[in-house]
């Protein structure tokens, strides 16, 4: 059977809550004597590994102790979220740093969002990197890939349903932008921008009005803002 690979601590102690099988766990006696759910998870084979074993089998040293071998990750079906009840989607125009992107998964499991659309080319997909640096927020977080991003949402969007440019350089800030209904924000990469097709195919755009000397904001920071201003807009519970 095909595997991928999962590691860190919290990103492996995600993978045995959610929605994929955890085929088998490596861990180190140093791991194993600070994290009590590696002893007390029954069903699993644990393997205890040296250090540099994991490191071996990870292909980094960024493992803190815990590697898990992991069904492959389940993407959704896109036009599926945008069905969903008032969604709350963000979609990622060739965003390929997969810190970022886990980052970016990881605000938006927090903040509540319906999920996370990608384009298919030039953008980083769920990797074990990605699964490290969103924490395993990935594991409990819609994530879908589409073959053209500005299609998609040209298809999506509609009355109940607004698609809104994150943008810099937009003269609307995000206290006046109305998030409350159906929804996607759309950001591009750092340093690109959105890609101008995808910019037309938007309803709007918004900006994070910024008090400081820096001209913009990390593409994951943006996120988080934007998507807990959306929670803000629909009430604590939205």
């Amino acid at each position: 059977m095909t595997t991928d690979l999962v590691y860190g601590r919290r990103a492996v102690h995600e993978a045995l809550r959610g929605r994929r099988r955890v085929v088998a766990l490596h861990a180190s006696e140093r791991a194993i004597a600070a994290e009590s759910w590696l002893r007390e998870e029954s069903g699993i084979r644990l393997r205890v590994e040296a250090e540099r074993a994991l490191t071996a089998l990870a292909g980094t040293s960024d493992h803190q102790g815990v590697v898990a071998r992991v069904e492959p990750y389940p993407y959704a079906d896109a036009h599926e979220l945008a069905r969903a009840p008032q969604p709350l989607l963000v979609c990622l125009d060739q965003v390929t740093d997969p810190r970022n992107l886990g980052a970016v998964c990881r605000s938006a499991e927090g903040a509540g969002a319906t999920g996370v659309v990608l384009p298919a080319h030039h953008s980083a997909r769920i990797t074990p990197a990605v699964c490290r640096a969103s924490a395993g927020a990935v594991e409990h977080l819609p994530v879908a890939v589409v073959p053209n991003l500005a299609r998609f949402l040209g298809e999506v969007k509609g009355p109940g349903f607004w698609v809104y440019a994150a943008d810099a350089t937009a003269a609307a800030p995000m206290w006046e932008a109305d998030l409350t209904g159906g929804l996607a924000l759309v950001f591009g990469a750092e340093g690109k921008g959105l890609r101008p097709l995808v910019r037309r195919t938007c309803d709007a755009a918004v900006s994070i009005p910024l008090a400081g000397q820096v001209e913009s904001l990390n593409v994951s920071v943006a996120a988080a803002v934007l998507l807990y201003e959306a929670r803000r807009q629909r009430g604590s519970s939205g």
